[in-house]
Parts: structure tokens; sequence; C-alpha cells
């Protein structure tokens, strides 16, 4: 079982891996990643995401990890949001994703950092108990908003002078 940081020649592999997710996710048609893209956030001057593929036994990339640096004012270090995690269907049971995940919670550890945190959809059972059975606790009385195209713009524009 093999876990290791992303790396370049990863690009095309992860993408089509992001694309394999939104597709499970349902949300296939919100997807605009492209390789060029992920490569710049990757390996840009000022990378602000990282992550960690992990290996099939023919060593092709099956599974992956991208996350990237939040802050907790109330606690006062960083933290992991992991953003994606995802192994493909055939080579879950294997224990990948739970070295995905462990291997983040190393970096945590090691780096001083409070907190892993992540989103999870109601209806993905699957994945709710995975996260469970690693111990980690659903944030019920949290709901998460986003901004997005149109009303990402209004908001921009809605400027006082």
């Amino acid at each position: 079982m093999t876990v290791r940081p992303v790396e370049p020649d990863d690009v095309a592999a992860v993408v089509g891996l992001v694309r394999e997710l939104a597709e499970y996710e349902q949300a296939a048609h919100e997807v605009r990643l492209t390789e060029e893209q992920l490569h710049t956030a990757l390996f840009g001057g000022s990378p602000a995401l990282f992550g960690h593929v992990a290996l099939g036994p023919d060593g092709a990339v099956v599974g992956v990890a991208l996350w990237f640096l939040n802050f907790s004012t109330w606690r006062g270090t960083h933290g992991v949001y992991l953003e994606d995690l995802y192994v493909q269907p055939a080579h879950r049971g294997a224990g990948l994703g739970r070295e995905l995940l462990r291997t983040l919670a190393a970096t945590c550890v090691e780096r001083g950092y409070d907190r892993l945190e992540w989103s999870v959809l109601d209806w993905n059972e699957p994945a709710v108990g995975f996260y469970r059975a690693a111990g980690a606790v659903p944030m019920d009385e949290w709901t998460v908003f986003r901004l997005t195209d149109r009303a990402l713009s209004d908001v921009a524009a809605d400027r006082r002078p």
C-alpha cells in the first residue's frame, strides 16, 4: 500500500479522479478543473493546494486526497481542510482511503495543526460510515454556506461608497 505526495506527473490522473468523484456525487456538470489549473495550484510559485495519491498494485494512481490549510481563530493554529478524498471503487477495501486519511492526520500532528476537517454529502452513507469508523464526528450544528457564480459576483459588486 503506497501513499505519497502528489507529483507533477500525477496531475492528469488526479484530474480524472476528481471527475470520477464528481460523477459519483451527481455533480459532474459542475467540474471545470483543468490539468493546467491543478498543476498551477499544486506546483506554482505559491502553492495553496496540497495533495497525496494512493497507488494501486501496478503503481497507477487510484486514489487522491487534495487539501489546503485553514486557520482556527479559536484554537490559534492552522488546520487542514480536506477538499477531496477519493479511491476508485475497484480499489476500495484495501485500506487506501484509511491510509490517505492517516497521512493527513499525521501531517496535522507533525506540524502542530489542531484540526482536520471536511464535508460529506448526507446521502453518502458509505463515506459517512468510513469517517465515523475513523473517529470523526459530524458538526451537525453547522451549516455550510457558499457563494459561487452570479451570487459571488453580485456580492463583490455591492460596494458602498
